[in-house]
């Protein structure tokens, strides 16, 4: 199938993209992912890969529209997960109102 990657036409196939990714470690995940085989790689990483580009010359938003027409299933940018939702420490009634204030929260009793 023919994409259109930083100005640059490139005729993909799913196949080839396998290929091209098999025994690529992923790179940490910052924002949009392609789920390839059974790991997920920044969409970043996947488009250099496949188009040998700088990755300042394209966007994650062209390499994800180019693998979902290949039929790889790709995310935006990850939400937070309910474990570190619950992670963060929850205010207390008089700190939520001093924040609403304006005015600093004041310490905690017993610290």
């Amino acid at each position: 199938m023919r994409c259109v990657i930083a100005r640059f036409p490139f005729d993909l196939t799913k196949s080839g993209v396998l290929a091209s990714m098999k025994g690529i470690k992923p790179e940490p995940i910052t924002g949009e992912s392609v789920l390839i085989g059974r790991r997920h790689y920044p969409a970043k990483q996947v488009g250099v890969v496949i188009t040998r580009q700088d990755p300042r010359d394209f966007t994650s938003g062209e390499v994800t529209r180019a693998m979902t027409r290949l039929g790889f299933t790709c995310r935006g940018i990850q939400e937070p997960t309910r474990e570190s939702a619950t992670a963060v420490r929850a205010l207390t009634p008089l700190q939520t109102a001093s924040a609403l204030l304006g005015s600093p929260a004041p310490a905690p009793l017993g610290l």
